[in-house]
């Protein structure tokens, strides 16, 4: 007869060694942050040193991607496919019906949980009808989409600065709310959050899953007057790309009306691109800070030697460039994401440009725990890339925003399309980064484009996209 005690003791020891062999996890997630916003991966305007120290001890994803959305709230369908594990139109499909995931234990949360792992929560959330509080086991303050600010009712931050006029519109004045409703910026308090939850699980004998998410450097792009001071508007550049107004932005839905759009006024200005640009580098700054501040707390907690930590954004921003402010277009600073990996067994310094999607180290985790994912998980595990085992994880990338915008990316080319006008774009991303030169006309490029539209057509069925496409325009 085996005794319980002898049942509870192998259970211990079990649990024991399943902790010493399970990497703790930080998972640090930013929201509308491009991947241009890091000074260690090519932007020396910005300073980022604290993300910087990540790249230095960790491996870069050059080329990280989101699938898109299927309205304007672009994070919401980030974050739904990051914790669900399902490409863009089933996790759609799935909207309706994520209490069922819950309740069997679909989650990310969960599935780490029942792997061994304490699951921690603090700050943005934005998973539609899902409360943190049900699926993991610390939660600290769940924020919503953005900072309600009272310029929303007032409009002093919309269609701003305009020239010649006075900007009334302070990132520093806390009497408008937003990221200082409560008395301390949003981005501090998930600051002392994440402190807090660092001492607690370095009382604990069990693993940590932290899942910490700023919304920063969510409009309404407000920081402390310090950190704007630090970007003086004669040392912001305009983007080599920049126009007065997107031709097609009706077609894509990103014109006037769309409220990302209207924060600036049409048509666009260098002045107020510089403004806009000045505001968004002095919160991610500020926001910087506050990772450094969750760094050194795992240091001093005695916890980096055995986390992995995770650094990522839901989507990225136009902040200016082709005439767009906002997340809800398919050119690469809105669709393409900082993705930093750092910690034990990762390597150091490193950059990989295979292109992948953020949600990718949602399985990725899962492989550190030594847990199954729950089916089905279509996004992959980043682990192989990391380990050189393969070079490549996707043969061609997939983009959409509703019915309004495709994208498809293969190689060293790019093909955008708007059904409502019919219009195809194509660019040559590695003579021709910043997707300024439109060679969907020329005949030279014809095989290219027939390729990319057929790769567009294939890539419909995997992400259970609606859109039915035409013949190639």
């Amino acid at each position: 007869m085996i005794r319980p005690f002898a049942i509870a003791l192998a259970a211990l020891l079990l649990h024991s060694t399943q902790a010493a062999e399970q990497p703790n996890i930080l998972f640090l997630f930013a929201d509308d942050m491009t991947y241009e916003a890091v000074r260690a991966l090519g932007n020396e305007e910005i300073e980022t040193p604290n993300l910087d120290r990540l790249v230095a001890q960790g491996t870069s994803f050059t080329h990280a991607y989101n699938q898109g959305g299927w309205h304007g709230a672009v994070c919401v369908a980030s974050r739904t496919m990051l914790n669900t594990g399902r490409f863009l139109w089933h996790a759609r499909d799935r909207e309706a019906h994520l209490k069922e995931e819950t309740a069997g234990r679909q989650f990310w949360s969960q599935v780490l949980h029942d792997g061994g792992y304490d699951t921690y929560m603090s700050g943005k959330w934005h998973v539609k009808g899902i409360d943190p509080v049900d699926i993991f086991d610390h939660v600290r303050h769940v924020r919503g989409g953005m900072p309600r600010d009272n310029y929303g009712t007032t409009k002093v931050g919309y269609n701003r600065p305009l020239e010649g006029q006075p900007d009334t519109w302070k990132p520093w004045d806390t009497a408008q709310g937003g990221f200082w409703a409560g008395g301390k910026h949003w981005s501090e308090v998930l600051g002392d959050d994440g402190v807090d939850f660092l001492g607690q699980a370095a009382t604990s004998d069990k693993p940590f899953f932290m899942y910490l998410a700023f919304n920063a450097p969510h409009d309404p792009r407000q920081s402390p007057k310090a950190f704007v001071d630090r970007y003086p508007l004669e040392g912001i550049s305009v983007p080599d790309d920049f126009i007065p107004r997107h031709p097609h932005d009706k077609a894509m839905g990103c014109g006037p009306g769309l409220r990302d759009e209207d924060l600036a006024p049409f048509p666009r200005t260098p002045h107020a691109v510089k403004v806009h640009r000045q505001e968004y580098y002095a919160i991610i700054t500020h926001m910087d800070a506050q990772i450094g501040r969750i760094l050194d707390a795992l240091e001093r907690t005695g916890q980096a030697k055995n986390t992995r930590i995770i650094f990522t954004a839901d989507h990225g921003l136009a902040a200016g460039h082709h005439g767009l402010l906002g997340k809800q277009n398919m050119y690469d600073h809105s669709v393409r994401v900082p993705l930093i990996l750092a910690g034990p067994g990762i390597a150091a310094g490193k950059q990989i440009d295979a292109p992948v999607y953020l949600q990718d180290v949602m399985p990725t985790t899962l492989e550190w725990a030594g847990v199954e994912g729950p089916e089905p998980v279509a996004f992959k595990s980043l682990n192989p890339l990391l380990q050189g085992e393969r070079a490549t994880s996707y043969e061609a990338i997939y983009g959409a925003y509703m019915m309004r915008q495709r994208m498809v990316t293969q190689g060293d080319f790019k093909l955008l399309y708007y059904p409502e006008t019919n219009t195809t774009l194509l660019f040559h991303l590695k003579t021709d980064p910043l997707e300024m030169n439109n060679l969907s006309d020329q005949g030279q490029y014809a095989a290219q484009k027939k390729t990319l539209w057929t790769a567009l057509r294939n890539l419909q069925g995997t992400m259970g996209d609606p859109l039915e496409l035409p013949e190639l325009p």
